[in-house]
């Protein structure tokens, strides 16, 4: 038995959810709309403003997308609703972020410059204090591409386990190791 697939999923007021012949769940709300295509062996119920998310048999690829799709639809809700952000440190000496628009352009101690261009769904915001790391902010009503493009940023200068500089989540505890001990 699926805990997260049986919980309900309670709909806001401003958020419209259908679902069309061809499996295509559609939420539409505040801050966008998104679409996703789910699994003809599950169905959805909407019924005094709650959501129940049900399987057609107990297989066990069904018991799986029973619980999956039903994240992803409450994840849906959430983000046209209120929204997701995530933040990131640039951990290093000389390491720089700005936005300008879509395009971020971070100094991550190359030789040169990299520039990123940003998906249309995500915005982004670069804070800069003196004393203290840079720090990338971005927001998107879609969880996944916003964790997509925060993997793909962080992945350009992992956070090393030495000194601790790099790219990593604000709150992160890199785990850090020893140097070479002095000799004797």
């Amino acid at each position: 038995m699926s805990r997260v697939g049986n919980s309900p999923i309670a709909l806001p007021d401003k958020v419209e959810l259908s679902v069309d012949k061809a499996n295509k769940v559609t939420v539409k709300g505040p801050n966008g709309e998104l679409v996703q295509t789910i699994d003809p062996a599950i169905s959805i119920k909407a019924e005094n403003g709650e959501i129940l998310i049900e399987r057609s048999t107990e297989q066990k690829r069904h018991k799986a997308m029973h619980g999956l799709y039903r994240s992803l639809i409450a994840n849906m809700i959430e983000g046209v609703s209120k929204g997701f952000k995530t933040q990131q440190e640039f951990v290093g000496v000389g390491y720089k972020v700005n936005v300008n628009g879509q395009l971020i352009e971070m100094a991550l101690g190359f030789s040169h410059d990299i520039y990123f261009k940003l998906p249309n769904e995500i915005k982004a915001t670069a804070v800069t204090d003196k004393g203290k790391a840079p720090v990338l902010t971005l927001e998107s009503h879609d969880k996944q591409l916003l964790g997509q493009v925060a993997a793909k940023i962080r992945s350009f200068r992992k956070p090393e386990p030495y000194k601790g500089k790099g790219i990593k989540f604000v709150g992160e505890q890199i785990r850090r190791k020893a140097g070479k001990s002095a000799s004797k």
